[in-house]
């Protein structure tokens, strides 16, 4: 593990999201004051979520209440990621979606065609979805066992929110295995290497000249370590101290919080 005085080495730096920069409407670890201060540094900064059930807008509105200048093209998530990535698999193509309008929105903008009907789909794209029921269960059942190709925006099995957590796509994917025995083929957010290379490109920076800062061993920091960026694991989310000492996934950075930027 490196010393902490070394955080401010790189030029490029990738920050989590929920757990990371905030908690719910809760501002993390004077997170505009290190913005602000890696901005003036003439560092380049990226905001990097799974979470898909709000739009990229939606999360450039919210850092901006916070204090943190962001647009649309300093922020990734799970569903521009898998819009992406579909879209690339095939031109138009018909989609059966377990997810929210976000999501819908997204995939739509890359010109791929949404349906209601699991017997018309070519693809089943499963995320989070707080409208989860048994018959989009049994819609996922019937587009998989008709041969749609199956990919998920994201792996977690939980989101933080302030107080606590609440289920994450995970669920969604259980379930669905559940019932029909079959994982996604391609789960595009964090840790995959598709969602970094989307943002190695929108930062323009190599993979060893940047900072991957978040909250989850098992997505922020397993990305960063396979795919050759040093890591730093925020204590203001997920993950704590007993669980990191039971974990094999080890950062470069222990932080108790983004604040450790400003010491």
């Amino acid at each position: 593990m490196k010393d902490t005085n070394q955080l401010l080495q790189y030029t490029g730096y990738i920050f989590d999201l929920d757990g990371t920069i905030y908690l719910s409407n809760r501002l993390l670890g004077q997170a505009d004051q290190v913005i602000d201060k890696l901005t003036r540094l003439g560092k380049k900064v990226l905001f990097l979520t799974n979470k898909p059930i709000e739009t990229r807008l939606d999360y450039a509105k919210k850092l901006n209440n916070f204090g943190i200048p962001a647009t649309i093209d300093n922020i990734i998530n799970s569903s521009l990621v898998t819009a992406q990535y579909l879209s690339k698999q095939k031109s138009n193509a018909v989609v059966y979606v377990i997810g929210e309008p976000p999501l819908i929105q997204e995939l739509e903008s890359f010109g791929l065609q949404i349906t209601a009907d699991p017997l018309q789909a070519e693809f089943l794209v499963v995320s989070f979805d707080r409208t989860f029921d048994y018959d989009k269960l049994n819609d996922a059942m019937i587009a998989l066992k008709n041969g749609a190709r199956y990919f998920a925006t994201n792996p977690d099995r939980t989101c933080p929110i302030d107080g606590g957590e609440i289920p994450d796509c995970a669920g969604m994917i259980g379930a669905i295995h559940g019932v029909t025995g079959i994982y996604p083929e391609v789960i595009c957010g964090k840790p995959s290497p598709i969602t970094l290379a989307v943002a190695l490109e929108r930062i323009q920076q190599d993979a060893k000249d940047c900072l991957m800062i978040g909250d989850r061993l098992e997505t922020d920091i397993k990305m960063g370590i396979e795919q050759g960026l040093d890591t730093a694991l925020v204590l203001t989310g997920i993950t704590s101290k007993e669980i990191l000492e039971k974990s094999s996934i080890k950062p470069t950075y222990i932080l108790e919080s983004v604040a450790d930027f400003l010491l």
